[in-house]
């Protein structure tokens, strides 16, 4: 049976992500080999989102995409839910890659971004942990590879507004097994086929206000003030204002 989000005048299908979706990127290898559960649902994508034609039509003319992942809470073995895990590729022309940005609409959300040396992605130049909550504001800087994990007893769901003109980079986390932290109930854990990876630091997230939303406010409405989220699709404009974010 399908999973359905309505949003706005619209019913969307989710894109289900199952188990056997997260072979290459799991923690527990004992446990996913003896599970009969590989065809179990994970999480839920329901993508391209909007809440009337006539916003659809702004939000692709901005060259926008407005996502919701929902993550019901779970164990992967020994190891929190998560998603799979990837990077963005760089603008066309340029040596600056896409960001992304993610508010928390239900739950809680541990983000682990990681900058690797560009073609060695086994050597992490930096890795940075936020904790975020409803309503808060988290900013995936150019460059980082980024896992959403599920470290809570209850549901997460969270929204991305990203450049539509990309696809998604999975092929180096997945070749090296998952990120460069697995976190297990016992805290973060290091993986052991990285070459090299710095101890990860914490770093807050962003309030709404820093966007000019009001508290609580989702971020779907800076559809009416697109301007604000042009950094997404022209991060080579805002460079001073990325590098600093993480």
């Amino acid at each position: 049976m399908a999973v359905t989000l309505k949003f706005g005048d619209k019913v969307t299908a989710a894109d289900v992500r199952k188990l056997h979706d997260m072979e290459d990127v799991v923690f527990d290898r004992e446990w996913f080999e003896k599970t009969d559960e590989i065809n179990k649902d994970m999480y839920y994508m329901f993508r391209d989102l909007a809440k009337s034609d006539s916003d659809l039509e702004i939000i692709k003319s901005r060259r926008l995409r407005y996502d919701i992942t929902r993550i019901p809470p779970g164990m992967l073995g020994s190891e929190y839910i998560k998603t799979v895990g990837h990077y963005h590729p760089k603008v066309p022309g340029t040596d600056v890659y896409y960001p992304e940005i993610y508010q928390v609409l239900e739950g809680s959300a541990t983000y682990l971004m990681q900058k690797a040396e560009p073609g060695d992605e086994d050597v992490v130049l930096d890795a940075a942990v936020i904790k975020a909550e409803k309503g808060d504001l988290v900013i995936v800087p150019p460059g980082y590879g980024h896992v959403t994990i599920n470290a809570s007893e209850n549901t997460l769901e969270m929204a991305n507004w990203v450049c539509r003109d990309f696809s998604s980079v999975y092929e180096p986390i997945k070749r090296l097994s998952g990120a460069a932290y697995f976190l297990l109930k016992d805290g973060f854990v290091k993986n052991p086929l990285y070459a090299d990876v710095p101890s990860i630091r914490y770093t807050a997230p962003l309030s709404p206000d820093e966007f000019g939303l009001d508290s609580g406010e989702n971020m779907y409405e800076l559809i009416h003030e697109a301007e604000r989220l042009r950094f997404l699709t022209a991060p080579q404009d805002y460079t001073g204002f990325l590098t600093g974010i993480l």
